[in-house]
């Protein structure tokens, strides 16, 4: 048996609203799934929800039901970390010394504070600098792997760019994060609009389907999901975005190919394609909504506490070798 240390990787997610059916298909399944390979942690990042305007009693509630939710999809506190942002000083103390090693015109070029603004989010500072809490949630464990989507591929480049910085004017602490791209994950598009991805914050409740969603939700939502007129099921994303998007969602429901399913689904027309769609996706959430059930939010505060406590004490010993290294030493 190899006596070689696990790789770490971490990963965050905002407390903001109920994962939907893409944030498990495309990560969070692969979370669970990452506790036998890798020294995990998995960080509810609290401190980049208050980037957008918040009710406090919201965000309270919300950092639990999260917290709950990944206990029930398999998260297991014995074999992981998960804790809450704010429960660890370090991410905001290295983010700050990180910030004096980033140049403007880096986060001149990020995309996501255009896109917040253009949303209609609040300019503030915090979500300006946004990236440089995202690096120092990374670096403070000194985490080797980072699990991405395109959508953060940005994110950990600034982070590989800030850390290569500080290693070159500080010394060798930091080591440089790759990307993990699981094996299997699927991009989940919206069911009203399959050209883009399927987002807890879109204004159409039938736009996406949540993982504690009951069962005659989710059939529903599948029912009157945008396909086309051909009947035809098959797979090409240009002209059948809809039917390619669910052949997605039940290939990764099932563990089939998509041309198994199409084979099987082809000329059987849309109705009843999007009853099995349907039912492999009921299936599939049934145990997380069960799991969840079960969990008490008494029981849930006590992995934070536990996960926060263990996660304090293995920040410490990282930050001080970032103080020493900078030229802040301890009293």
């Amino acid at each position: 048996m190899s006596s070689e240390p696990k790789q770490r990787i971490f990963s965050g997610v905002q407390p903001t609203g109920q994962p939907h059916l893409g944030n498990y298909l495309g990560a969070f399944r692969n979370w669970a799934r990452l506790q036998s390979d890798y020294d995990a942690i998995y960080c509810i990042v609290d401190l980049h929800a208050m980037t957008v305007e918040y009710n406090p009693a919201d965000l309270e509630a919300a950092r639990i039901d999260t917290a709950r939710v990944l206990l029930a999809l398999g998260i297991d506190p014995e074999r992981s970390l998960l804790y809450t942002q704010s429960q660890v000083s370090g991410h905001a103390e290295l983010a700050w010394i990180l910030s004096t090693l980033m140049p403007m015109g880096v986060l001149n070029r990020m995309t996501q504070f255009k896109d917040k603004t253009t949303a209609g989010h609040a300019s503030n500072l915090g979500l300006y600098s946004y990236p440089v809490l995202m690096a120092a949630d990374i670096l403070l464990h000194r985490a080797n792997l980072v699990p991405v989507g395109d959508d953060q591929r940005q994110h950990l480049e600034v982070t590989r760019d800030v850390a290569e910085r500080f290693n070159n004017r500080f010394g060798e602490v930091f080591p440089i994060p790759e990307a993990y791209i699981p094996e299997t994950s699927a991009r989940v598009m919206s069911l009203t609009d399959p050209t883009a991805k399927m987002s807890k914050s879109h204004s159409q409740p039938k736009a996406s389907i949540s993982i504690l969603d009951d069962p005659d939700v989710i059939r529903k939502r599948i029912k009157s999901a945008v396909t086309d007129s051909d009947p035809v099921v098959r797979y090409d994303t240009q002209a059948k975005p809809g039917i390619s998007n669910l052949l997605e969602i039940m290939a990764a429901c099932t563990d089939r190919s998509i041309d198994d399913l199409v084979e099987e689904y082809a000329d059987g027309g849309y109705g009843p394609f999007k009853m099995a769609v349907a039912e492999a996706v009921v299936e599939e959430l049934a145990p997380v909504k069960a799991a969840y059930n079960a969990l008490k939010n008494g029981d849930v505060r006590e992995v934070l506490r536990e996960s926060g406590r263990k996660a304090r004490e293995l920040s410490v010993g990282y930050q001080a070798e970032v103080y020493k290294a900078v030229g802040i030493k301890g009293y």
